[in-house]
């Protein structure tokens, strides 16, 4: 599966099985610029710790900038959030700046495999099915995004709990 077309904005987002990092992480950067692009309202990102999302990068912090705004919304849901301070520097910023349209969940994980790797959209999804191999599958199919949901919707609802503040108060 070729991302680069959706990452310069010249297509529509593929559609089929992707395999690898670079291929996950090149699926990611072309949702959020097409999410940006195309004003999705809502954004479900789902891992067991974000390690090798590219969410630190500048290019990823533009998209979601540019996506940013009345009326969107993005849910995080984890089974922690170290990775994502240690490695996301840019993105824990840009999160304590829209910390209003963003809700962060934890959820009891114990395993990789437990949780699903996804990037969820009402248009596209991105789902990562092996996480040590980083093999997946991507598409817009209907039938595909209402399953992902449902799965997502299980952990959110019923299986997770806040976390991750944008701010730590102290005394």
């Amino acid at each position: 599966m070729d991302f680069s077309q959706a990452l310069a904005g010249e297509g529509p987002l593929p559609s089929g099985r992707f395999e690898g990092r670079a291929a996950f992480a090149d699926g990611v950067r072309a949702a959020l610029a097409c999410a940006a692009r195309e004003g999705w309202r809502e954004l479900v990102l789902c891992d067991f710790d974000f390690h090798d999302w590219p969410l630190g990068e500048r290019d990823v912090e533009a998209c979601l900038q540019a996506w940013a705004g009345r009326g969107r919304r993005l849910t995080l849901l984890a089974a922690g959030y170290d990775e994502i301070v240690r490695r996301h520097a840019r993105f824990v910023r840009w999160r304590a700046t829209w910390d209003h349209i963003i809700e962060c969940r934890r959820a009891p994980a114990r395993d990789r495999q437990e949780l699903p790797g996804v990037l969820w959209s009402d248009r596209w999804v991105l789902q990562r099915l092996d996480p040590e191999r980083s093999t997946g599958v991507a598409g817009s199919e209907p039938e595909r995004r209402l399953q992902v949901r449902e799965a997502l919707d299980e952990w959110l609802l019923r299986r997770s709990t806040p976390a991750f503040p944008a701010t730590t108060l102290g005394l």
